[in-house]
């Protein structure tokens, strides 16, 4: 169970402690997080809620690692990553974080079949390793039958099921998502939540996302509320 206080006494897959990130603009300083705690146990889907500027997405970049707090330290599987070297850190995002975004971001001159590819490209696995687990991964999220299109010719919710396949292809320690249906209509919208969900119940893949859409967060286990940098509690869905 997700716990916004930072008092697990049994180590959880992921733990943020005292987080503060703060940006200075001029004189000004913006306090984007203020101590804020949180520990996530494998397996969990958890959907980040807030309005605008609450710092939902900030909160999501120092998780994947694309950020470093001013104040704080977070362990991700006994690794403390905001004390990794930004080369450390490029290496552990590679290896342990499958990240799905609100446009997709697919390579239009690649076929489905080779975005999926592009996170082994720099593994030492064999072409024959690589196909099987790209293969893996594009039945999992049902768009084998699409491996040779390219994304102008995929639907939004096609090119959505790409990426996450994209995002699972390594096997990563958890998925971030930042508004993955925000540029889909209800029933892609709601396809591709339910393929998030059967990830994380079926293949206990650790899901945090950011969402605006109340109807998307009802696929998480749990939702999480940020008001001005601070998480509170939330409520379990299920």
């Amino acid at each position: 169970m997700v716990n916004v206080n930072g008092k697990n006494g049994a180590r959880s897959l992921i733990q943020a402690r005292n987080l503060d990130k703060i940006y200075t603009r001029g004189e000004e300083e913006i306090h984007c997080l203020s101590g804020l705690n949180l520990d996530v146990e494998k397996g969990e889907f958890i959907a980040f809620m807030g309005p605008s500027g609450s710092g939902k997405t900030t909160l999501l970049n120092l998780l994947g690692g694309l950020d470093k707090p001013t104040r704080g330290s977070i362990v991700a599987n006994d690794i403390e990553i905001t004390s990794l070297s930004e080369n450390m850190l490029a290496q552990w995002r590679a290896e342990n974080v499958g990240f799905v975004f609100q446009m997709y971001n697919l390579l239009p001159v690649l076929t489905a079949y080779q975005n999926v590819e592009i996170p082994l490209l720099l593994t030492s696995l064999s072409k024959k390793e690589r196909e099987e687990h790209i293969m893996a991964a594009l039945e999992l999220t049902n768009i084998v039958d699409r491996k040779d299109h390219y994304p102008s010719q995929l639907s939004g919710g096609q090119q959505q099921r790409v990426s996450i396949a994209r995002a699972i292809v390594s096997n990563p320690l958890f998925l971030l998502c930042d508004e993955p249906t925000g540029d889909l209509d209800r029933k892609s919208g709601d396809e591709v939540m339910t393929l998030l969900k059967n990830l994380s119940e079926q293949l206990n893949i650790t899901v945090l996302m950011v969402t605006h859409d109340p109807k998307a967060a009802e696929a998480a286990d749990t939702i999480l509320h940020l008001e001005k940098g601070v998480l509170i509690e939330g409520k379990t869905v299920k």
